[in-house]
């Protein structure tokens, strides 16, 4: 019998030492401090031009002073568009995204192809950004909003897709074969039970991407899409800086706003909000013979009644026609036979490797400056509350501003090039960065603090020996998310100038290059897989 548990336990222990994060822990960080130090160096990063930098900047923000906002009627009939975008495009994403989504499934049991296929698709409209898609749909569908939506759609769909097939695939079958079992057909089975089921997840999930796509729809103007972006482009082209200014503060108060609103939202449509619950589609009484209504499930109503009514109405925006969409068509089929076959240039891998090492450099400087700041923030090392509030309060303002804001103000203060660029993924990287750290520092097991404490130990040694050691597998995850998002913005921030691929990517499309175009599409997400690959290895070795 000792023999037979000792010969069973091999292969659990090899497995263990396999999966021994601690060469990995250690791996991961040296390799983006490694590249970081060579990005100091591509990007020119010197001690002397940052303090000239931000003098630069210092005189750019005097001229920006005081802030006006021009005809105010006109800027937030923009900003409304803005807003219509957005749940335009989160909305069909949704809808698109739930048959994507039991597609690409693995639990999924029609032909192969179709779930390859889909798979595919998530894929590739994840690796590309949505301004991305936005210059390449305004040149098919022309100026507006109309491009703008179906940008923000396509780029929706690879995120919401991904996710929401993650939520079926995580589901119990026992459900799925008891209903498979009375007869029905498997689209009865999947309402009844896949998709009732992820429900609530799937609410939270688009909750969340449509605070994405509110920051990123306020940007489509800057390449004709629709929105404020066209008004904050025209007041920077003009030099009309305080203009620039004043929209920008439109900007991010209509953000924040919406971050509040989508906040709430997702608070009250989460599953398992109150503790020992459980999701349900009907509340329990008594007489389980009638429907039950409660607060919360009245809630839910009006508020998919609301969603629904918002979503058709910003349809109704769009400019939709027949006549429109055939013309489109023969556009798009000309761009798309402009792209076969793909070229790949000396400049397009330049371009590419440069975004790369922006992306990278600027999530270093960016997790150690979050960190630094979610340390302060949380109560393990300083227990100094007004502190906290405070930087608190800078994270949420910082992430208020899109990257691209920031690297327009930058590109305008200190020139075209890779260091403006940096500049301001390291802002966005650091705001976003503090937030994830801040919420993980928050959640460690409070016991083995209180064991700590119990022996003597001061606040230095408690952190070092007691919450670094729980915090060790989300700092290595949430660096590694900070940079796949680092890594898609990187790529546009060209387009105003900021280094990286997206100016030669704005280039082709405006020359009708369209060859290059998808020679850089195709090596952006030959870029992103690799890395959501190595990170995906580095989650599994770590966490």
């Amino acid at each position: 019998m000792t023999s037979v548990l000792e010969r069973d336990r091999m292969p659990i222990e090899k497995t263990r030492k396999r999966s021994s994060p601690g060469k990995a822990a250690l791996l991961v960080p040296a390799a983006y401090i490694a590249v970081a130090a060579f990005g100091v160096w591509w990007i020119d990063i010197r001690p002397a031009a940052l303090v000239a930098g931000f003098g630069d900047l210092a005189n750019l923000v005097k001229r920006m002073v005081p802030p006006t906002t021009g005809d105010t009627g006109s800027l937030l009939a923009l900003a409304l568009e803005t807003l219509w975008i957005a749940i335009a495009g989160t909305g069909l994403a949704a809808i698109v995204s739930v048959a994507l989504a039991a597609a690409a499934s693995r639990r999924f049991v029609g032909p192969r192809a179709v779930q390859l296929a889909a798979r595919a698709i998530i894929v590739v409209t994840r690796s590309v950004p949505s301004l991305v898609f936005a210059i390449i749909f305004v040149r098919i569908f022309g100026l507006g909003p109309l491009a703008g939506v179906i940008a923000i759609a396509l780029h929706s769909v690879g995120m919401i897709g991904k996710m929401m097939a993650d939520v079926f695939e995580e589901q119990e079958q026992s459900p799925h074969d008891a209903v498979a079992a009375v007869g029905a057909s498997r689209a009865q089975n999947f309402v009844a039970t896949t998709l009732s089921r992820a429900l609530p997840a799937a609410t939270s999930l688009v909750l969340y991407r449509l605070d994405i796509n509110i920051r990123a729809s306020a940007v489509l103007g800057l390449v004709g899409a629709g929105g404020i972006g066209v008004a904050l482009q025209t007041a920077i082209g003009s030099l009309n800086y305080q203009r620039a200014a004043g929209i920008i503060c439109v900007i991010v108060v209509m953000l924040l706003v919406l971050e509040a609103v989508s906040y709430a939202a997702q608070r009250a449509v989460a599953e398992h909000a109150d503790v020992s619950t459980e999701a349900q589609l009907y509340a329990i009484r008594s007489d389980r013979a009638k429907l039950g209504w409660n607060r919360g499930r009245i809630i839910r109503t009006v508020g998919a009644l609301v969603a629904a009514v918002l979503f058709l109405a910003s349809l109704s925006q769009l400019s939709f026609s027949p006549d429109r969409v055939l013309r489109a068509w023969d556009t798009a089929l000309a761009l798309m036979a402009g792209f076969v076959p793909p070229v790949f240039t000396g400049s397009v891998f330049v371009g590419i490797f440069e975004s790369v090492i922006m992306a990278i450099t600027a999530t270093t400087a960016g997790v150690i400056f979050g960190l630094v700041i979610a340390v302060l923030s949380t109560r393990h090392l300083i227990r100094f509350e007004p502190l906290s509030l405070l930087l608190r309060g800078a994270i949420v303002l910082m992430r208020g501003v899109p990257d691209i804001i920031y690297a327009l103000v930058f590109v305008a203060a200190l020139g075209l090039g890779p260091f403006a660029g940096f500049l301001a993924l390291s802002i966005s990287c650091t705001a976003l960065a503090a937030k994830f750290f801040t919420d993980s520092l928050a959640k460690v097991d409070p016991a083995p603090l209180r064991a700590l404490e119990a022996t003597g130990a001061n606040r230095l040694q408690v952190f070092v020996s007691g919450v670094w050691p729980q915090f060790v597998p989300a700092f290595i995850s949430n660096s590694l998310f900070t940079s796949d998002l680092a890594l898609r913005e990187s790529a546009v921030l060209g387009i105003v100038g900021a280094g990286g691929i997206g100016f030669l990517l704005d280039e082709s499309v405006a020359t009708l290059d369209y060859q290059v175009t998808a020679g850089i599409i195709i090596g952006l997400i030959v870029v992103v897989v690799a890395l959501e690959s190595t990170a995906r290895w580095a989650r599994k070795r770590v966490i």
